[in-house]
């Protein structure tokens, strides 16, 4: 059942509307409606203001789709980058890029499920434009780098891709599950986290 989103209407005069501010509204909306239903008319009473002053900002709900994806790709890659550049042990690096892809996804829930959930045509990396294209095979560019340490070291039980590709949608399934089955009772979290990573590279890894 969709939850209602709308906000109270913004007073005219009261300033420049911020795009962040449409682009959070927009995510709740893409999730309660799915991109069929998120009409520019339903984003714009979520944020306070008329289809008009959202059309100021963004000339059509696709556009707005792809924002929300090249900020969430954008945090992403900023983590991986990060991460990427430790000076640690390699498959301590690899753990922190899962930790860090997973803890990403809590804390963006709306827009991880709208980037990484969403099977729409104008939602896939197709659909969203070079830059987010970009971003996102750079961003699996690190982590397989950071796999491929781990069997330039002789550690690594299996080919580099395969890992690559196993550990990231282990991950992402526990996350996506874990999201859109709020009510389900899950055990604590942070121990499921841990158990996660945990049996990934214990079957990936030689000690």
């Amino acid at each position: 059942m969709s939850t209602k989103v709308r906000s109270a209407r913004k007073a005219k005069g009261l300033g420049h509307l911020r795009r962040a501010e449409i682009l959070e509204a927009a995510e709740r909306v893409f999730l309660n409606y799915g991109y069929e239903g998120a009409t520019i008319r339903r984003i714009a009473e979520a944020v306070g203001v008329s289809s008009t002053a959202l059309y100021m900002h963004f000339p059509d709900k696709s556009a707005i789709l792809v924002e929300i994806c090249e900020v969430a790709f954008a945090k992403l890659l900023a983590l991986n980058t990060e991460i990427a550049a430790l000076n640690v042990d390699p498959v301590e690096r690899v753990r922190r890029m899962l930790d860090a892809y997973m803890r990403f996804a809590f804390d963006n829930p709306n827009a991880y499920q709208v980037v990484y959930c969403s099977t729409h045509p104008a939602v896939t990396e197709a659909g969203m434009g070079e830059s987010v294209r970009a971003m996102s095979e750079r961003c699996y560019e690190l982590f397989r780098a950071a796999v491929q340490a781990i069997s330039d070291a002789g550690r690594l039980k299996c080919a580099v891709e395969d890992a690559a590709q196993v550990s990231w949608a282990a991950c992402h399934g526990m996350v996506s599950l874990m999201i859109v089955r709020p009510g389900f009772a899950w055990s604590e979290r942070e121990g499921l986290l841990a158990l996660t990573l945990d049996g990934l590279l214990g079957g990936l890894v030689r000690v």
